[in-house]
């Protein structure tokens, strides 16, 4: 079952126990050796997935050093802007949301000192929603496992999507072997992340995932499995093995 218990606003996704987490962890958004050195890992992986599925949907070409042009994205979460830059190199018209104020502080200092031009704003995708700004993409990437209210969360993410757009998402599975690897593995014995980053009650199943984007309005077109390797220390699709991290996306019908 989804996650609806709320401690926060009955309107808002903001978990503020998920907050604290995030505020401690702020300052190495950066840093490929710190906390978040298992997403920059991983990005790689997901930042094709989006570039290559894009470039298929909206029939742009992959040759292309900015096959994204013309297009705009928001990021949900975004952190301090790691999918948010490669994808405003590629050519996107990209705008950033998160609702911690010094991420959004880093991703603008980052994002200047980059030469980049990116529209990085501290806001709720519920407050957003109220402006009726919508987007040819929209990235949900690594975030409803911290969210509550998910399918009110996800709701608001649907309307900022444009009519036959697309939303990527990105989240890990609820069974014994994403808790096995993600939480004991990967905070307890890696200790890729700080203990307690995920809970794994909130992870949710791809068939909880693909009915809350239905209510969104969003119809899922693809899934595939996120595998590591540690041999090759590297992550990579597998289409087959959706067991522990997943991803996809799917498209706007109203």
């Amino acid at each position: 079952m989804v996650n609806t218990k709320n401690n926060s606003d009955i309107n808002s996704s903001i978990d503020l126990i998920e907050l604290d987490k995030f505020k401690a962890m702020a300052e190495e958004w950066w840093d490929p050796e710190g906390k978040f050195k298992p997403l920059h890992k991983f990005n790689p992986v997901r930042l094709e997935y989006i570039r290559n599925n894009c470039c298929d949907y909206f029939n742009l070409d992959k040759t292309s050093l900015t096959p994204l042009t013309g297009l705009s994205v928001l990021d949900i979460g975004c952190g301090g802007g790691l999918l948010c830059e490669p994808l405003a190199r590629l050519g996107a018209n990209v705008t950033g949301i998160d609702v911690l104020s010094r991420n959004i502080e880093i991703a603008k200092i980052h994002a200047d000192s980059s030469f980049l031009s990116l529209d990085y704003r501290q806001i709720t995708i519920e407050e957003l929603s109220k402006e009726n700004l919508e987007f040819d993409i929209v990235l949900n990437m690594e975030v409803v496992e911290h969210v509550i209210n998910v399918q009110s969360f996800l709701i608001s993410c649907g309307t900022a999507v444009k009519k036959e757009g697309l939303m990527f998402f990105s989240t890990l599975n609820r069974t014994a072997k994403a808790f096995a690897l993600a939480i004991i593995g990967g905070e307890y014995i890696l200790g890729w992340l700080p203990r307690g980053t995920h809970d794994w009650k909130k992870f949710v199943r791809p068939s909880e995932f693909d009915s809350a984007l239905m209510v969104a309005g969003i119809s899922v077109t693809e899934l595939t499995g996120v595998t590591y390797n540690p041999l090759s220390d590297a992550w990579s699709l597998n289409q087959t093995n959706l067991d522990v991290n997943y991803m996809g996306f799917g498209k706007k019908l109203t």
